[in-house]
């Protein structure tokens, strides 16, 4: 095999989709046994570059593993739920949230806090999750429920409303750093649990790409705002055009006062 052909087969395997974790490593070890005899500076190079490749995925799905403490702890539950929000700090647009149920044991690599995720695997994740999930439900609402009740209502009623659309009862809530009301599930309130609960972590995925598409498709609608790309967060072009164009309909006008004099 010349170099060209090895740095191709190399990349190849790297292409894989994150799920093939365990067969990229099994390649990967397979490229550096049948090229190990191989001591051409470009074939070395390769091969240690594919060494290393091993070593962070073995991180990575150990990371992955850790991020399992709180479900194998409460393993006598049949379905745990895991819940989080998107959009507590927009300038317009909705909150979201998600209750994900993940198959007890199911090792997704790559997953996180979506705000740790690149938007790439976040789409990848979400289509995974979305595939492999026992039951997701999703919840929201809109700016002006915000702003006739208040962000905390708004959060929680659609934390509330994602539970209630699951296609199964779970028997315990891991929920990012809040008590739920008027819920008889079990709850555990977890600080940061979107990084420390792969349950947790789905349901942000799934809020977050949930509400991107959601911010995508207003921005046809109001182009002016930029909220493709700013998702509604307070940017420095989303500001000025707020005080040049005024609000749209989906501004929350608790959050714009100071902004455009309301």
């Amino acid at each position: 095999m010349n170099i060209c052909e090895l740095k191709a087969a190399y990349q190849a395997i790297l292409d894989l989709p994150i799920m093939k974790y365990e067969t990229m490593r099994m390649e990967l070890e397979q490229l550096i046994r049948e090229n190990e005899s191989d001591t051409r500076k470009g074939v070395v190079a390769v091969l240690n570059q594919a060494r290393k490749k091993i070593d962070a995925l073995d991180r990575e799905l150990n990371r992955v593993r850790g991020m399992m403490t709180f479900e194998e702890k409460y393993s006598d539950c049949s379905y745990i739920c895991g819940i989080d929000e998107v959009g507590r700090g927009p300038l317009a647009g909705p909150v979201m949230t998600a209750a994900v149920i993940l198959p007890k044991g199911l090792v997704i690599p790559m997953l996180n806090d979506s705000k740790q995720v690149s938007k790439k695997h976040r789409e990848e994740l979400y289509d995974i999750i979305m595939s492999q999930a026992v039951a997701v439900g999703v919840g929201m609402n809109s700016e002006k429920v915000i702003d006739e009740k208040g962000i905390e209502f708004a959060n929680k009623d659609a934390m509330r409303q994602a539970i209630r659309s699951l296609s199964v009862q779970p028997d315990l809530l891991l929920v990012d750093a809040v008590h739920i009301p008027e819920v008889d599930i079990r709850q555990v309130s977890i600080i940061k649990g979107d990084a420390k609960s792969v349950s947790i972590a789905a349901a942000s995925i799934v809020a977050k790409v949930t509400r991107d598409r959601m911010m995508i498709d207003y921005d046809a609608k109001y182009p002016a705002y930029g909220f493709k790309d700013n998702v509604g967060y307070g940017s420095a072009a989303h500001i000025e055009a707020l005080k040049t164009l005024g609000p749209c309909e989906i501004h929350r006008r608790s959050y714009i006062r100071n902004i455009v004099g309301q």
